[in-house]
């Protein structure tokens, strides 16, 4: 059985178009792993899908005069059509307003009672005397009182990623009128999070030798300064998962602890599709499988605390409610490579004040691989980066075009124009042509070694530098004079070029999926490297919802070097990209603000 490999990205809020800042820090680095494990052979799943409970939807229906679920379906379809723009190969992305996720939510919930890691008390919560209601914490924002950041969360500062008290936030204010609301107390059932420190704290020292430095910085140096405490998990909501509890009927499960449950309810429903219920194990209960979850910083106390906390409480317990006598672990995760911020032209992006380049938006006017390309390269992978339109622009042309495009256009169109559109046969290869294949043919070891550890910029340098390398090739080569008095000097060169082509072409796969599909066909091959990707309507208790599912059954890429025949035949060439002019740079800058 190939080892199982979960990809968990992170789940978009349903309130707001999605921008480069969101693709580059969670959604684009889960699909290039994706795609990488995929072609290595492994069983991956890679699984999200929108989160449809956060107050962020029900702030902007509120401010729209409309209902929580109207924003959701309007900006999740908005989603799917993003994701299969941009080659986002999810094998489910679905919802966590489905029956499936409030099943498992709700059985989740009980398992912890039950095994005795949730206890109720009461706490103060915001509380707005002119609206008669209680106010979820993202109604409410303040002065964060550990790093003195104005416009904190009462929840979570997204500066310096702490996790807040609600009572010591300075200078709190209502998010709906200003207002500056009170305190008032509420019973709410917590999870006790101090019952499961101790194993949290070995789950995390057990990663310390490849986790991000951010990563153990926010959780595990956090736990050690300050240690772990109660946290809530229920509200008073109206829009979200009810508690399952008799008497509890008007209050939900609070947004936090249910979307991370979404990750094991996507593979459970994405089984339940597939006709096999049972085989959500594969990636849960089986030791053998890696569990990758990416998201943003601000996301990391949720991801490397309280899902693993959740993971350890409901043990047992959970699959007894599934219906089953499996009393296996559950698999905690292996990996949580949380990226750093995106900013714009040297600001924080900002939708309100429209300083933001949405996905969608970009792709009317440029394809996807460059796209792909610019954020992989700029990846804010261990400090904040910057999106630079400038940079976007020779990126894009000294890099894609220039080294990659026009290295395997000229050496295709010049094999197809002379050697009847077929691969030319090389003789016998000489040492400058070996020592260039083995190079290359490293490189799979060199990028495959940085994909692994989700070191996705050196990944791509990796790749680019290798292409480079059969630039020079070429240039010392010259086939395009030799072949004027050496043509089988020149079907060697080719040949040679070709192959290296045709492995690169397979490292710049994950990254390039579009450009590297038409590169494929050039030359000859009639599968595809990677599935198909398809919408679905769902129907369920709760209404009909949109799914985005991968279908690998076309697929045939391998991780491996290329064997490529000579007299196998070529198709007639387009150029993969396209040279920019530099009248965008201003044109793109007018467009914010």
């Amino acid at each position: 059985m190939p080892e199982p490999v979960l990809i968990a990205a992170a789940w978009p809020y349903a309130n707001a178009e999605i921008h480069v800042g969101n693709l580059t820090g969670s959604y684009l680095p889960a699909d290039i792993c994706a795609r990488y494990h995929r072609l290595r052979g492994r069983q991956v799943l890679m699984v999200s899908g929108s989160d449809s409970h956060g107050t962020p939807i029900t702030v902007r229906a509120d401010a729209e005069g409309t209902t929580p679920i109207e924003v959701y379906k309007r900006f999740h379809e908005g989603f799917l059509e993003l994701f299969v723009k941009t080659g986002l190969t999810y094998d489910l992305f679905t919802s966590t307003h489905t029956s499936n996720h409030f099943d498992i939510s709700q059985k989740i919930f009980l398992a912890l009672e039950k095994n005795g890691f949730l206890y109720k008390d009461s706490e103060l919560q915001w509380y707005a005397p002119s609206l008669n209601r209680f106010l979820p914490d993202r109604y409410v924002e303040g002065t964060c009182y550990i790093c003195g950041y104005e416009n904190a969360r009462s929840d979570q500062c997204d500066r310096c990623g702490s996790l807040l008290e609600p009572g010591k936030l300075i200078n709190p204010r209502s998010k709906i009128d200003g207002a500056e609301p009170e305190l008032r107390a509420t019973e709410h059932y917590y999870l006790d999070l101090g019952k499961v420190e101790p194993d949290v704290v070995e789950f995390l020292e057990a990663r310390e030798a490849y986790w991000r430095p951010n990563v153990l910085r926010q959780s595990l140096g956090q736990i050690k300064a300050v240690g772990l405490r109660g946290r809530p998990i229920t509200r008073d909501l109206e829009w979200g998962i009810p508690v399952p509890i008799q008497g509890w009927e008007e209050k939900c499960l609070y947004v936090w602890f249910e979307a991370v449950i979404g990750y094991l309810s996507a593979t459970v429903e994405w089984c339940k599709i597939n006709g096999e219920p049972d085989e959500w194990r594969e990636w849960w209960h089986n030791p053998d499988s890696k569990s990758f979850y990416f998201i943003g910083k601000d996301n990391i106390p949720f991801h490397a605390i309280i899902w693993p906390a959740e993971l350890i409480g409901m043990k047992d317990t959970f699959d007894e409610m599934m219906g089953k006598d499996w009393k296996d672990p559950f698999v905690l995760p292996y990996d949580v490579p949380a990226n750093e911020f995106m900013n714009l032209e040297g600001q924080k992006i900002s939708g309100s004040r429209n300083w933001a380049v949405y996905g969608r938006d970009f792709l009317e006017r440029y394809d996807p691989d460059p796209l792909r390309y610019y954020l992989t390269v700029n990846m804010p992978e261990s400090k904040d980066t910057d999106w630079s339109w400038g940079d976007f622009l020779s990126r894009n042309n000294d890099e894609l075009v220039a080294t990659w495009g026009n290295l395997a256009n000229r050496v295709l169109s010049f094999a197809y124009k002379h050697w009847e559109g077929v691969v030319p046969d090389p003789g016998e290869l000489q040492q400058a042509d070996k020592e260039l294949l083995e190079k290359v043919e490293a490189g799979f070891d060199t990028v495959a070694r940085e994909l692994e550890a989700v070191r996705l910029r050196a990944a791509i340098g990796e790749a680019m530098s290798l292409a480079s390398e059969v630039n020079k090739y070429l240039d010392q080569s010259a086939p395009w004079k030799e072949i004027k008095t050496d043509k089988q000097a020149a079907a060697r060169t080719v040949y040679t070029a070709l192959r290296a082509i045709d492995s690169l072409k397979v490292m710049f796969s994950p990254f390039l999926p579009f450009t590297s599909e038409k590169l494929n066909t050039y030359m000859g091959y009639s599968g595809q490297l990677f599935g198909e990707q398809k919408i679905e309507l769902k129907k369920d208790e709760l209404g009909e919802h949109s799914v985005l599912r991968y279908d690998p059954e076309k697929a045939t890429g391998e991780w491996k070097p290329s064997a490529l025949k000579a007299g196998q035949k070529l198709q007639q060439p387009q150029p993969l990209f396209k040279k920019l002019d530099k009248s965008i740079v201003e044109e793109e800058r007018a467009r914010l603000g």
